[in-house]
């Protein structure tokens, strides 16, 4: 289980939890870690890219619940936790964060109370401590007028990529360190000089010389001190900096037979990370989005197989030509996700027809209107027309802004506008989406549940029949946006999700109905602050 590798330097796995009602005893090493956190920025790029925030819905028991937890960017480090609930009728809330395997996972600490810090009895906050690095998970336990409820909710939790210190701050503190060392100074000299002087009694020379050697002496013992200090603390943190999250990397090449292959490379973050320890979620092992760059108006979703460690291929479908950025979801075995970005130019290729799971859809470039295309929208709604003459409806919000949970409604619409009567589950669930921003900087892939990989989450919640190999779609027709194929399913899928910064994003949407898997095309202009 390498991502719990920061636990051999921190505290025991069994003691690994909430700092609040937990004593722990640090490391040297780890505390001047923590000092480098408190001074930098991180920029989340695991599972999602750039989206590290984790949201999800889900049933406590009898009561319906929307989560967010925003882990922290670094280890150890505080992760912040809202819930609103969706059942009337709930008297409290705890909270318990456990490593998602290992036998730290049997010995829970004792749980949180979540707080009401708003005059709104349906909204809840927490902040609890995650004190190693690894695969985490939240238990929420929920009691009320109509009994008890436990849903946990997973998510990856490791030290980002951190920055210099502010300009600012900088300056700030070099100020005051320079005051310090000019007081110091003083502070000797006049010692050295004027403590044993009678009083009444002027400073003579050899006063004078006292107190300049003092001085010196303090001056040179204090920047020797400073030199040996910046020393200690780059060399704390070039080793903290080893600490932080590296994500693999991938080499993409189309072969004989338009055959795509991709090579995975550990860039050398942990030795214990594995490049062949993958379980499915959805039944597959990879996802891959592939996405025309920079028009984003071509976008297929694949699922390649793994032919050696650390190699995936899949024979193409005809793709258009042009340069293709990828972005590839796995789960580790400890239900690590993590999400593998390339690139690659291509070719015209005359390939093999979808089948299966997989889906492609076509929209204008981005910034070009067309009719049926993202820009068609009317009112609050956006409608995207597919090729068979079917229509996916957003029912877009009047605004959106970063970093507030919304759930996003799609409706498919037959070609006569009314619901298919044929509706299917993708994948398991009603239907998949992925958030991407137009800069690159951002892609969220996101099911009815939320952000969280589905392996994960079966592997947190047993109870709902999952052991880690992403369920069935018996075992989760209780969850949001799945049910059994054995009832009429609904025309309607919602995904839980806040963008993480302002900014354009295309939103890639997918449903089934009969054999085939519609994509629609979306478009989101993404405020920095409400109007």
């Amino acid at each position: 289980m390498f991502f719990q590798v920061f636990a051999w330097n921190t505290v025991p796995s069994s003691t690994a939890v909430s700092g609040r009602r937990t004593r722990v005893t640090l490391s040297r090493r780890t505390l001047a870690a923590i000092f480098v956190a408190m001074l930098s920025f991180a920029t989340p790029s695991y599972a999602h890219v750039g989206s590290p925030d984790v949201y999800a819905e889900g049933q406590a028991g009898p009561y319906k619940v929307s989560i967010v937890v925003r882990p922290p960017l670094v280890i150890p480090g505080v992760a912040d936790i809202e819930v609103r609930t969706q059942t009337p009728g709930i008297d409290r809330i705890t909270v318990t964060p456990i490593p998602l395997t290992g036998e730290a996972s049997k010995l829970p600490p004792v749980p949180d109370a979540m707080d009401q810090p708003l005059k709104d009895s349906q909204f809840y906050t927490a902040h609890l401590w995650i004190m190693a690095s690894g695969s985490w998970q939240i238990r929420f336990a929920v009691s009320g007028s109509r009994g008890a409820g436990v849903l946990s909710i997973p998510f990856p939790a490791t030290a980002m990529a951190t920055r210099k210190m502010q300009t600012g701050l900088g300056v700030f503190l070099a100020a005051l360190g320079l005051l310090l060392v000019v007081g110091m100074v003083g502070i000797v000299g006049a010692a050295a000089r004027e403590t044993k002087l009678p009083p009444g009694r002027s400073v003579d020379e050899k006063g004078r010389r006292r107190a300049y050697v003092a001085m010196s002496v303090t001056f040179a013992v204090l920047v020797t001190g400073i030199v040996l200090g910046n020393t200690w603390w780059k060399s704390e943190a070039a080793n903290y900096a080893g600490y932080v999250y590296k994500p693999l990397q991938m080499d993409a090449s189309v072969g004989q037979g338009n055959v795509l292959d991709l090579k995975l490379r550990d860039p050398g973050w942990l030795q214990q990370r594995k490049l062949d320890d993958w379980i499915p979620d959805h039944n597959h092992l990879m996802h891959l989005y592939m996405i025309r760059w920079p028009q984003m108006d071509v976008v297929f979703h694949l699922h390649p197989d793994p032919v050696a460690t650390g190699e995936f291929q899949l024979a193409l479908p005809s793709v258009p030509a042009g340069d293709y950025r990828l972005y590839a979801d796995v789960v580790h075995a400890i239900g690590f996700p993590e999400t593998i970005v390339g690139n690659i130019a291509l070719p015209q290729i005359s390939g093999r027809p979808l089948q299966g799971d997989d889906a492609e859809a076509n929209a204008s470039p981005l910034n070009v209107s067309q009719a049926g295309d993202p820009a068609d929208q009317s009112g609050s709604e956006q409608r995207f027309r597919l090729p068979d003459g079917y229509t996916m409806v957003w029912k877009k919000p009047a605004q959106l802004v970063p970093k507030t949970a919304v759930n996003f409604q799609f409706d498919l619409l037959g070609p006569d506008g009314t619901p298919p009567s044929d509706m299917k589950l993708y994948m398991g669930m009603l239907g998949h989406a992925a958030f991407v921003k137009t800069d690159g900087t951002v892609f969220a892939h996101i099911h009815p549940t939320g952000t969280v990989a589905m392996a994960a989450f079966m592997m947190a919640n047993p109870q709902a029949g999952g052991q880690g190999t992403g369920g069935s779609e018996m075992s989760m027709q209780d969850m949001p946006g799945m049910g059994s194929s054995s009832r009429a399913l609904p025309n309607s899928v919602g995904f839980p999700y806040g963008f993480p910064s302002p900014g354009q994003y295309r939103i890639f949407v997918q449903m089934k109905h009969g054999n085939t898997v519609e994509t629609g095309v979306f478009d989101a202009d993404v405020s920095s602050a409400p109007k």
